[in-house]
């Protein structure tokens, strides 16, 4: 290729253990075409990196952009802007909006107002209510479905026994649970209703909200996930008790997150902060942030995102229990866990999983999380040195303020690459560039494990393990048969596609053939010492997925 669309040069590329590598990018077509020492071909944008830290871009998977409804707090413009300036490349986006996101006609209409207006790449959950069971499993393109146990900002709510087992037991689509139980939130909301009025001390929203509330309803949301064996993530991971349970409960099928707000503040800031830091679930005791920071070290949390949930200056302003619950945050996460890392809260390493690559895996977001060739070209350059005050007159969200104020960062961006463009340089937004809609793969599939000595069908029924070609093809072909999978497979090379074509049975020797060598080729590829030193996993390996029938 003669010429790119763009070439980031005299960076330090970071790679998934923690390291890092001088080498440049070339990105064209939104992908990342080329990862050398030295590139000598042109490009009609250049970065020169000087030595600055090229990170995959940073995953937000938990925010509300209030588009449509309420969008004198924010919209899917200006959130998207907050959120690049901050260094987030991609977000998932939640439902519980005015008109809620609750049909394919409502999701296909904030599809449409962020392919017009969003600077990042997008995604959005589909929200569930006793009555829309049919449409939680068919709405597409989904990240998964959206439950809130407890209530919370809007009318979204599902908390009875029958609706949940329905809900549980149907489909196969990842279900986000808002973990709170809404009884006992109810109870303790009445029982503390003089106190709310007669006691101006925020701390009584946490008192509310207790750890119980929170603990009752993770362990009902695990237990219905492993009577189904459903995927089920959990947000905003609040308590030390729920870590202490989900260090015996955690399955596979479960993931966990936690957010910023929980591992920098605690219940002490409320003096401070007031109504600048309620939220839903509340911030709560050092005690429990520590067992949050232990939770993320030991694996039991699996990535961060920020629920930024912004409301106006005049609304926090309020008295509570008037004053309502959520914080902004979109465009400090990165400073706050860069800070961490550079303090020795944690290593590079564990920054590219809780903010990159681990969100990425969790929702099986194509092309997403990590630096290599084929990959999408999302990266943030920060600068990793230099330490900047928080302050509410630099915010790009519409409210215009953060709980952090005052507080001296480093991590901030120099640069936000989004599909191979430059979208924030020099404290500024560059126009006329687009983020595009994140796709996701199926769930299921048949892997191939590079450098393993066997091949391990990923259908949660089967328990044999293959070990040669023509027993993968035959794993293959019964997966694909067993979910009324179309006959199309797909080969991905580290999450990017490699071949299509068909498992048809008319020309059956061909066609088996080309599913061998495109297995060896890819083998070799993944291999190959140009693609481990990019840091691109290839224990990894090859999965191959079946497109399941529209029904």
């Amino acid at each position: 290729m003669d010429s790119y669309d763009l070439i980031i040069r005299e960076g330090l590329i970071a790679q998934a253990d923690g390291t890092t590598l001088e080498v440049e990018i070339a990105c064209h077509d939104g992908r990342i075409e080329k990862i050398d020492s030295s590139i000598s071909q042109t490009a009609a944008q250049e970065i020169h990196a000087a030595g600055h830290l090229v990170l995959p871009g940073i995953i937000d998977a938990q925010v509300h952009f209030r588009d449509p409804g309420l969008t004198h707090k924010e919209d899917l413009c200006s959130g998207s802007r907050a959120a690049v300036r901050g260094g987030v490349t991609s977000f998932l986006e939640m439902p519980n909006t005015s008109p809620p996101t609750i049909s394919q006609q409502a999701l296909n209409r904030k599809l449409e107002r962020a392919a017009s207006c969003s600077v990042a790449n997008y995604g959005f959950f589909i929200g569930a209510t006793p009555q829309n069971l049919s449409v939680l499993n068919s709405a597409a393109p989904a990240c998964g479905i959206k439950i809130f146990m407890g209530s919370s900002t809007g009318n979204l709510l599902v908390d009875q026994e029958q609706d949940l087992r329905k809900i549980f037991r149907t489909g196969s689509r990842l279900i986000a649970v808002h973990a709170e139980d809404e009884a006992r939130l109810r109870s303790r909301s009445e029982k503390f209703s003089r106190e709310q009025h007669e006691n101006s001390n925020l701390r009584i929203h946490s008192y509310i909200r207790d750890d119980q509330c929170a603990l009752l309803a993770t362990r009902r949301a695990t237990e219905l996930s492993c009577e189904f064996s459903r995927r089920l993530h959990i947000l905003h991971l609040t308590s030390a008790v729920e870590v202490d349970y989900l260090s015996e409960h955690k399955t596979e099928h479960i993931t966990v997150e936690c957010t910023p707000s929980h591992l920098f503040l605690t219940e002490n800031d409320y003096d401070r902060l007031g109504s600048f830091m309620q939220m839903n679930p509340p911030i709560r005791t050092q005690v429990d942030q520590d067992a949050l920071w232990r939770g993320l070290h030991s694996g039991i949390i699996d990535f961060i995102a920020t629920d930024h949930a912004p409301h106006t200056l005049k609304e926090k302003q309020q008295p509570y229990p008037k004053s309502p619950s959520g914080i902004p945050g979109v465009e400090t996460s990165l400073p706050l866990m860069a800070t961490a890392w550079k303090s020795g809260r944690c290593d590079l390493a564990q920054l590219l999983k809780w903010m990159c690559w681990g969100p990425a895996d969790a929702y099986n977001m194509t092309g997403k999380g990590r630096i290599a060739e084929g990959m999408d070209a999302d990266l943030t350059i920060i600068d990793a040195d230099s330490y900047r005050e928080v302050r509410n007159s630099d915010m790009f969200t519409k409210v215009k303020w953060s709980p952090y104020e005052g507080m001296e960062l480093t991590g901030w961006p120099l640069w936000t690459v989004v599909c191979g463009q430059i979208v924030f340089a020099d404290e500024m937004i560059q126009e006329n560039a687009l983020g595009s809609p994140i796709t996701f793969a199926p769930p299921d599939g048949v892997w191939f494990p590079i450098g393993a000595s066997e091949i391990l069908p990923l259908d949660r029924d089967a328990r044999t393990v293959v070990s040669d070609l023509p027993a993968l093809w035959d794993a293959s072909v019964r997966f694909f048969r067993k979910h009324d999978c179309e006959r199309t497979v797909v080969y991905e090379r580290n999450f990017h596609v490699g071949s299509k074509f068909s498992l048809c049975d008319g020309r059956a020797h061909e066609t088996r053939q080309r599913f061998y060598k495109l297995i060896k080729q890819l083998t070799c590829v993944l291999r190959s010492q140009r693609f481990r030193k990019i840091g691109a996993s290839p224990s990894r390996g090859i999965r191959i997925q079946g497109k399941l029938r529209n029904r």
